[in-house]
């Protein structure tokens, strides 16, 4: 599962109703133990939830990532005797299908999702927060925050996911830093009839790829949202339409179909990927759900550093995968336990990494999955990354910014009115 496959899926992208006395429970069993990173005894949690009458825990996942979960779905059930119930969910209906089915007691226990769901999770009231205490600090900063929506943890991260450059190292064999330095390496490449495009990354033909292309932006200064004093993304400072934004518009055009080609509308990501696993491009700018095929494929590569387009660091989104409660769940108490106390495990997490080869969330499996240097590379790429916004008015960000991008790539207007114009789009639909 992609966060990101195409911009509807970003799109698509991104309370705690059972009552104090539940909550108070949950939190109560999570403690068992005697502290907050060790788990409660087998048999302690096995009395505790069958005097609490736990029944089945019903957990919505894609069909990747169901496998993994089988080991400690067992492992749950030989200690408590609670079964987990593995139902297999089309990603591309899911969200909306939970939003639904939660407030009317038939949405499951649990789902599985990425971070930028949260938002309108939240706004529905569907997803409970969970308590983690002490084990916050044995995930990824970055995983953590990215699950926090309005100073509340909700969701156990585990795998995290950001975009980077491969590079065909048998057609450029050393790294640049900066986009006309890859712009320079690739057209040199094409002149000596080593490749035929200098640079790759696929543009979705309706909505373009903001998602990719955000590194470039970052880089020059230009951001979606401001933050709030918390640090979460705050919708009222929309920043996408400031000069910076202008400038990278500028830049845009420059790249596209009517400029130096750089960026080509008529390029779609599996075109692009088609290309490069060809050697008809050194670069490609992409995630690491790709890596699996260029490796099949026998290509030497490099992962780099994603390269600047300004004086800023190319800064690219993060995605964060996870795990979240209902606030409807009929079983609050062992639905808890499992996520707090099962899917934080190591075990789980390294397990979940096998299945969908993202960096882990969890600290001590991610070291164990660094010693692959392309997980490494990635890793440390995704640190100096940001969150995917959260927040539901990220909803009526995505639409406009892509196609405008799409339209600016294609030549169509000038760049810097266009640009405006979708600025003031979105801050319309957003509520000033």
């Amino acid at each position: 599962m992609k966060v990101h496959n195409t911009l509807a899926t970003q799109t698509t992208r991104r309370f705690f109703a059972t009552g104090a006395i539940s909550l108070a429970a949950a939190l109560a069993l999570s403690a068992c133990g005697g502290s907050a990173s060790t788990a409660p005894s087998a048999e302690a949690t096995k009395q505790d939830l069958k005097a609490a009458g736990a029944g089945v825990i019903t957990m919505w996942v894609d069909a990747e990532r169901s496998p993994a979960l089988k080991d400690i779905t067992e492992k749950f059930k030989s200690d408590t005797g609670v079964e987990v119930k593995l139902v297999v969910k089309d990603f591309a209906a899911v969200r909306d299908d939970f939003i639904t089915q939660v407030p009317t007691g038939q949405g499951p226990d649990l789902i599985v999702g990425p971070h930028d769901w949260i938002g309108k999770f939240v706004q529905n009231g569907v997803i409970a927060p969970v308590e983690l205490g002490d084990k916050a600090g044995q995930f990824q900063d970055s995983s953590i925050k990215a699950m926090t929506y309005n100073g509340a943890v909700y969701g156990v991260p585990y795998a995290i996911e950001n975009i980077a450059l491969l590079r065909n190292t048998s057609i450029v064999d050393s790294k640049a830093s900066t986009l006309d330095e890859v712009v320079a390496n690739g057209k040199k490449a094409v002149a000596d009839g080593k490749a035929t495009f200098p640079f790759l990354v696929g543009m979705d033909p309706k909505q373009g790829d903001p998602y990719h292309l955000y590194p470039l932006q970052s880089s020059m200064g230009s951001q979606v949202f401001g933050k709030s004093a918390d640090g979460g993304y705050d919708a009222k400072q929309l920043l996408i339409g400031d000069a910076a934004g202008v400038e990278f518009a500028k830049k845009l055009a420059a790249w596209g179909d009517a400029g130096e080609k750089i960026i080509n509308s008529n390029i779609t990501g599996d075109i692009a990927k088609e290309k490069f696993l060809a050697g008809e491009s050194p670069y490609f700018l992409t995630g690491p759900w790709n890596v699996p095929d260029v490796q099949k494929k026998g290509i030497t590569f490099a992962v780099d550093e994603l390269p600047t387009a300004g004086g800023e660091p190319a800064q690219p989104f993060i995605g964060v995968n996870g795990f979240f409660i209902s606030a409807k769940s009929a079983n609050a108490l062992a639905t808890n336990e499992f996520v707090t106390n099962y899917l934080t495990s190591e075990s789980a997490q390294d397990s979940m990494y096998t299945a969908g080869g993202r960096p882990p969330a969890l600290k001590a499996s991610f070291e164990k999955a660094a010693s692959d240097p392309v997980v490494a590379a990635f890793g440390k790429i995704g640190s100096t990354g940001v969150p995917m916004p959260a927040i539901p008015e990220m909803s009526a960000v995505w639409a406009d910014w892509g196609a405008t991008e799409l339209a600016i790539i294609k030549g169509q207007g000038d760049p810097a009115e266009a640009w405006t114009k979708m600025a003031a789009s979105i801050k319309s639909k957003i509520g000033g």
